[in-house]
């Protein structure tokens, strides 16, 4: 049917004229306009930018994070000394002392609360690293020579909150593992750091396009330093929400570093492998006949994936990084 039509009789003749609506909808998958690739030169500027970005499979987007929290494990014992001898005074203090502290296992408690606080955080930074340089100077122009590194320290953290702020009571509990509001004793510093990790999410083809985990750091030594005032405005009618600051000592990449005793992935150690090398499991695969060995390929793959660093980035960031 056309959009417009009129006509006219003339004599024997009918003579109409009409606008027709468009076609071009009606065979979608043959229009040739959606067989039109990027053409030119693939060494050309705009031809190696396009062939980074399928590279890199897109664009990270500040959107699609994930947070996790690596809680501490409460108190055990006032740090102030020896409670008295049994039915004393300084006994029922000290008992008293502990009854108000966050103790073992009571932030575990609170498994539901903490999955639900993955999903309300709304806001966050990712923590940066600075080398700290000095000037050194022999002869001719100055150099500036690193002579440590150091970090921030802080991050902030903003969460929706219902009706019951219980986003805010999770982090209180958690601040009254490191002081007493009584007797205004300070805890042991071990009580009460725990960690938190920032994952930066990405959607991959061969999971449907459901997020994964492309990137992640952990803070340690991590506990909520500022527990920010929470507003109230009668012609403010949007989602209450709440900020915490946190204290940390350092952060490390979940898949590039490990210090020390830091395991990455449940015990999982990262080995030291350099870039490019194809591993004891390469060498091995590419000696095989190529049936046997698309074969331990797809072993090796399973095995990736399965692993605790493996299950974490879906087998893509994988010791030695191939």
């Amino acid at each position: 049917m056309a959009i417009l039509r009129g006509g006219r009789r003339i004599g024997n003749f009918d003579i109409r004229v009409g606008i027709p609506r468009d076609k071009s909808l009606q065979n979608v998958l043959g229009d040739p306009r959606l067989k039109q690739r990027a053409g030119g030169n693939p060494e050309s500027t705009m031809g190696r930018f396009i062939g980074k970005i399928a590279e890199g499979e897109g664009f990270a987007r500040p959107n699609r994070f994930l947070v996790d929290f690596i809680l501490p494990k409460g108190i055990n014992e006032i740090s102030t000394g020896p409670a008295g001898p049994p039915g004393s005074q300084d006994q029922f203090v000290f008992e008293e002392e502990i009854s108000r502290s966050t103790r073992p296992g009571e932030l575990q408690s609170e498994n539901e609360l903490r999955r639900g606080l993955r999903a309300f955080c709304y806001s966050l930074e990712m923590p940066g690293r600075n080398v700290d340089t000095k000037p050194f100077q022999t002869y001719g122009p100055k150099r500036e020579v690193a002579y440590a590194y150091s970090f921030n320290g802080e991050v902030t953290l903003s969460f929706y909150a219902d009706k019951y702020l219980r986003q805010r009571t999770f982090f209180e509990m958690w601040q009254n593992s490191i002081m007493d509001q009584a007797t205004h004793n300070m805890h042991f510093y071990d009580e009460y750091v725990g960690g938190i990790r920032i994952y930066q999410l990405g959607a991959f083809a061969g999971d449907a396009f459901r997020d994964r985990i492309s990137y992640g750091v952990e803070l340690f030594e991590a506990y909520p330093k500022s527990i920010l005032a929470v507003p109230f405005d009668y012609g403010n009618s949007d989602i209450q929400k709440i900020s915490i600051t946190f204290q940390f000592r350092n952060w490390q990449n979940l898949s590039l570093d490990q210090v020390k005793n830091y395991t990455i992935g449940g015990g999982f150690k990262v080995p030291t492998v350099k870039q490019g090398n194809r591993g004891f499991l390469g060498n091995i695969l590419s000696k095989l006949p190529p049936e046997i060995r698309r074969a331990g390929r797809d072993a090796v793959n399973v095995i990736k994936q399965r692993v605790p660093i493996g299950a974490v980035f879906g087998g893509k960031v994988f010791p030695p990084f191939l």
